[in-house]
């Protein structure tokens, strides 16, 4: 395999080096899913995601971390159409993406200078967590007291299933220790979720919630820095299980990355649909470098 050229473009961030890293390969056509797995290994990010052209849609996505393919992803989303943006291969402000979750709807806007792009999720579901929470803060790190008794633990997806597991105090994100290996073991439902958890204490008094975001072991990495597909998670939970009134259309903002200087933040737009809720995100990215595997 000749040399890669993968773009470095770190999303939910207009600083480099802050926010989430994404790989992102033009020319993802050019390479079997075998070679996009270990283009990802030596990569070396969470998620790279490859660019391919579409019979359905204006391209097609696929995600890959260092362990395994992903249906979806939303930082190394925003990383590859701002990519596109960057080289000028993108001629109107909405397209279309085709994924392993399905045909999503992608829009780009300038605002105070920036690019802001916004990411529709797949319709959120919620599936019942019925192991033991003791078991659920060990697998983090922490003690069941540090567990919001107030909010349910609960599996949901809005293209990547999640367990998100509500926290009471912003500090005990801080010692914060996974044990990835356990999680399988833990998540006796869906054993390939990951674990995110959550806190409505917040470090801006603008946001509305923190978290940090722990992988399936599959996936061959241990912490998401700024989550966009879990973000969109949390913003359905917080409809349905913490403000069920909260009037729609909305927008929520989600913190993230502090606690490995990764700082980063989503945001979350809500809107009643007949069936349900709609959920988006969006926010920013930034170039950081071209890098080539060899």
């Amino acid at each position: 395999m000749r040399k890669v050229k993968v773009e470095h473009i770190d999303a939910f961030s207009s600083i480099p080096e802050k926010g989430n890293p994404a790989g992102v390969v033009l020319n993802g056509e050019d390479y079997t899913s075998e070679q996009m797995l270990e283009i990802a290994k030596k990569a070396g990010f969470n998620e790279t995601a490859f660019i391919l052209p579409s019979q359905r849609a204006d391209i097609r996505l696929r995600y890959f971390t260092p362990g395994v393919e992903m249906n979806l992803c939303g930082h190394a989303t925003l990383g590859a159409v701002y990519c596109l943006h960057m080289k000028g291969l993108l001629e109107q402000p909405t397209i279309t993406i085709e994924t392993n979750a399905g045909i999503l709807p992608i829009m780009l806007r300038e605002e105070n200078g920036q690019i802001f792009i916004t990411m529709q999720q797949a319709l959120p579901k919620f599936h019942a967590f019925g192991g033991s929470k003791a078991d659920a803060a060990k697998a983090i790190g922490l003690k069941e007291v540090e567990l919001d008794d107030d909010l349910p633990i609960i599996y949901g997806n809005t293209g990547n299933w999640t367990l998100i597991v509500p926290i009471k105090k912003l500090e005990s994100f801080k010692s914060m220790e996974p044990d990835t290996e356990s999680f399988p073991d833990v998540l006796n439902e869906i054993p390939s979720a990951s674990v995110h958890p959550i806190c409505l204490e917040v470090r801006d008094a603008d946001n509305h919630m923190h978290a940090r975001h722990f992988s399936a072991p599959a996936s061959g990495t241990i912490e998401d820095a700024v989550t966009g597909t879990a973000s969109a998670v949390m913003g359905a939970y917080y409809h349905q299980f913490i403000h069920p009134s909260l009037p729609l259309p909305a927008t929520l903002k989600v913190e993230q990355g502090h606690e490995i200087n990764k700082d980063g933040q989503v945001f979350v737009h809500l809107k009643q649909i007949n069936d349900g809720i709609e959920v988006s995100i969006s926010g920013t990215a930034v170039y950081v470098k071209t890098i080539e595997i060899a």
